[in-house]
């Protein structure tokens, strides 16, 4: 009962802490939403306030909560099957094959004369998901051969290693204009996604919070090693390669239209963990989603205290880094 009593303070603390960030995320930025010349005390917002409320405030906020909660719940997947504490979502490649897709619209199209990134985000963000869709089959068809664990996060390793040594190939040859609008993009940021690519968003992530509430019995069963699990019943195969599909749904989608976001997978569970002192899937899925949404937030709202906004990854790691140092000296 107590324990129950502790993790229900927990999330109504975070619940709670989500609300007043989320509040914070929209107001702030290089104009607080309700100074004079936005707000009326009488008439609430003016016609600018409200285009920069609904159209850029609103969205981000949004974003924000949804790109935490689907890094941190895929880098505690990645962290449960490969029993390693310091894996994270884009451990099977996933970041390095949409870092490859976007690097063949932005840079080498423009060298072979074709003007795909005139096309926009929309452009951009295909590209990221077609090339970590690539390596998901990739990871998926070694998954069928190998039944170890270690070795298929060595191959998912090596797979992304390659996605990398091509994108630098790309970047030597690239025009200087192409090669910046990569950067921008490898750096993250929450601000280019719109109502149109939010609606895209949600409908990933939600498709892959559904397969990770199926998974919660097979997670924990993971948690006692893969004999145990066997033991209770569960398909190891058909679980990892669940797992795999539901981390590529939800970090290749945030990684598609917000580029990759670095550290919240890695350290986010390990956070969730030391709150709630439990391992239990069923609390930590739930509290780890919960902790990851609070923290992008301030990351967020941290970034925007700044006259030119910081790339999301920057405060990320500077929260992230400190947490994974930790767990390296501890253990």
């Amino acid at each position: 009962m107590r324990l129950k009593h502790t993790y229900s303070l927990w999330f109504a603390a975070l619940s709670v802490a989500l609300l007043v960030f989320f509040a914070l995320d929209i107001c702030s930025g290089s104009i607080w939403l309700l100074s004079d010349g936005l707000w009326s005390w009488s008439d609430g917002l003016t016609d600018l306030g409200h285009n920069i409320f609904v159209q850029l405030r609103l969205p981000r906020a949004i974003t924000a909560i949804l790109a935490g909660a689907a890094l941190s719940v895929s880098g505690l997947m990645m962290q449960t099957l490969f029993r390693n504490p310091l894996a994270g979502p884009y451990i099977l490649g996933v970041s390095s094959g949409a870092g490859l897709g976007v690097a063949l619209v932005t840079m080498c199209s423009t060298m072979l004369g074709f003007q795909l990134v005139a096309l926009g985000q929309v452009a951009v963000a295909t590209s990221a998901v077609i090339g970590a869709a690539a390596v998901l089959l990739l990871v998926l068809a070694v998954a069928r051969k190998v039944k170890n664990n270690v070795s298929l996060l060595i191959v998912g390793m090596m797979i992304g290693s390659i996605a990398g040594a091509l994108v630098s190939l790309i970047q030597n040859f690239a025009n200087p204009d192409a090669l910046k609008l990569f950067i921008v993009w490898t750096l993250g940021s929450l601000s280019s996604v719109g109502w149109n690519e939010l609606l895209i968003l949600s409908i990933t992530i939600l498709t892959g919070a559904v397969m990770v509430l199926t998974l919660v019995k097979p997670l924990n069963g993971l948690l006692l090693g893969e004999n145990y699990a066997r033991a209770l019943g569960v398909n190891i195969e058909r679980t990892r390669r669940m797992i795999v599909i539901a981390t590529c749904l939800l970090a290749g989608g945030i990684t598609a239209f917000c580029g990759p976001i670095a550290f919240v997978g890695v350290a986010v569970p390990h956070i969730a963990r030391g709150l709630f002192r439990t391992s239990n899937h069923r609390t930590t899925v739930a509290g780890t989603a919960l902790v990851g949404a609070n923290l992008l937030l301030v990351c967020d709202i941290i970034c925007n205290l700044f006259t030119y906004p910081l790339p999301i990854s920057t405060t990320s790691a500077l929260f992230g880094a400190p947490v994974i140092i930790w767990i390296i000296v501890k253990r």
